[in-house]
């Protein structure tokens, strides 16, 4: 069934010098030169408002604007669910998405405001006085222990150390394409943090940036073999993510080509389908049986990460992942990003992350287990100012993943999917791929890091704290605005004003 285009292309002749930028940056073939009538048409029912042909129009002829043309109004099917009946009718499939959850639920970090410190607990200038954003994760002691000698035992167990409390968190190659997965490898090496592989494996390119990598371990297995696990500072096992929390992963065959299929170990062009369950885990027992055949593949140099999405029993999984042996749990809420998803799980499965790590932090410390592991938070983690809230809330660090693809240029037109990618990102096309040159992806990805290195310690100097440590569960220094109080109990915060 035929629609009118969700968009149009709007062209000012006068501007137009027909010099066809549009019609070869554009990998949805909507733009087109007619010989005949000396002119650029559109079939704008190919656009998704990616922007490649406006932001690369050298005369700014052109313009992508949403169309106001609509189905009649209905406050209970609107005009898209309306579109996505019709679309099903037609295909009998399951609908697909990419990125994150674009719907207007509650997104609890706007809802949070952070305290100042004014007179009697005086603000710090971060220009003059030392302030630490490095972090350590892993296992820590609940007190101090000390050697025959006296002198304190200063041994951890296997720590991963940031200069700041943030990292780029799983994107497979695959998903995305080669030079991404170099800007974020070398970008992670420059700054002292980490990026991890996704369920992709790693290619033999990037095993030079093995310090600051973290390996992941899918329910598919895709890419794991012993040198893998061996090359990164961390493996993470993949047990959920939070644009599609009980369901496995799917790269479809037309990605998986060239070094795709070679670094996965899947014959060319075949689609790589994790399965929704590790078919070897269906308890805390058996988890803690992987967590202690990766350590000892790795000869317990390495910490071990478990990756959950956060669901409404997220406290009481989280609490059993602290007693399984692993060192680190990363909670990824709803609004995280993916390459491709079923959309009814995308926009329908899963709970916010400021609810779920509010809630594992406090059951965690409850339990007084807290120190067995990390925490790592993910899922719409947008700014400096996210990231302190995430921190002042019960995390260690936070993954971003969305907002580093958009630093690398991504323009969240939500088509990753497709494998059109016309910023060179999420695609395996190699005139695409050329598109993101990894010396600008890096520096870009640099530039926005240290932008938030500076505004966190803008914004723990204004709350008079001096280190990611004491910023830690420190929820006294947050508020709440119009939450209600079963909200605010669940986030462990007082509501503005008192």
């Amino acid at each position: 069934m035929n629609f009118y285009p969700e968009f149009e292309v709007v062209r000012s002749d006068s501007r137009c010098i027909r010099c066809r930028v549009c019609e070869r940056q554009c990998a949805n073939e909507v733009h087109w030169y007619d010989a005949d009538g000396k002119v650029m048409l559109s079939d704008e029912s190919k656009c998704v408002n990616c922007q490649r042909c406006v932001t690369l129009c050298p005369t700014r002829a052109l313009k992508i604007v949403k169309s106001d043309c609509r189905l009649r109004e209905n406050a209970n099917y609107s005009d898209q669910t309306i579109k996505e009946i019709y679309r099903q009718a037609e295909t009998g499939g399951v609908l697909l998405s990419s990125m994150g959850n674009p719907n207007p639920l509650p997104v609890y970090w706007d809802r949070i405001l952070i305290n100042a410190s004014q007179v009697t607990n005086p603000p710090i200038d971060p220009l003059r006085e030392p302030m630490e954003t490095r972090v350590s994760l892993g296992k820590k002691p609940d007190h101090i222990t000390r050697n025959p000698d006296g002198s304190i035992d200063t041994k951890l167990p296997p720590q991963l150390t940031l200069s700041m409390p943030v990292m780029f968190s799983a994107m497979s190659y695959g998903s995305i394409s080669y030079n991404a997965h170099a800007s974020l490898a070398r970008a992670a090496s420059a700054l002292g943090i980490y990026y991890n592989t996704g369920e992709g494996g790693l290619h033999e390119d990037f095993y030079q940036y093995g310090k600051n990598t973290i390996v992941q371990v899918a329910s598919g297995r895709f890419g794991v073999h012993k040198d893998y696990l061996e090359a990164g500072a961390a493996i993470e096992i993949k047990m959920g993510q939070g644009a599609k929390p009980g369901i496995g992963g799917h790269l479809p065959g037309t990605k998986a080509v060239g070094d795709v299929s070679k670094t996965r170990m899947i014959p060319e062009g075949s689609d790589a389908i994790s399965p929704a369950p590790h078919h070897d885990i269906y308890s805390i027992e058996d988890l803690r049986q992987l967590v202690y055949s990766l350590k000892e593949a790795t000869e317990y140099r390495l910490p071990v990460i478990v990756k959950v999405a956060a669901v409404h029993n997220i406290a009481a999984i989280a609490s059993g992942i602290a007693r399984s042996g692993a060192d680190i749990i990363a909670i990824d809420g709803f609004r995280g990003g993916t390459g491709a998803a079923p959309t009814r799980i995308r926009d329908n499965v899963g709970i916010p992350i400021e609810l779920a790590l509010a809630a594992v932090d406090k059951r965690l410390r409850d339990e007084g287990i807290r120190n067995n592991v990390s925490i790592i938070c993910g899922g719409s983690v947008r700014s400096a100012a996210d990231v302190v809230k995430a921190i002042a809330l019960g995390a260690d660090a936070c993954y971003i993943a969305t907002a580093a693809c958009l630093a690398m240029g991504c323009h969240l037109c939500r088509s990753c999917h497709t494998g059109k990618c016309n910023w060179g990102i999420a695609t395996q096309r190699p005139d695409l791929v050329k598109r993101l040159n990894p010396d600008i992806g890096s520096q870009r990805l640099i530039n926005l890091m240290d932008a938030w290195r500076h505004e966190i310690k803008e914004l723990m100097g204004g709350m008079g704290i001096n280190s990611i440590e004491a910023l830690r569960g420190n929820r006294l220094m947050l508020r709440g605005v119009g939450l209600t109080e079963k909200e605010l109990q669940i986030l462990g915060i007082s509501h503005a004003g008192e």
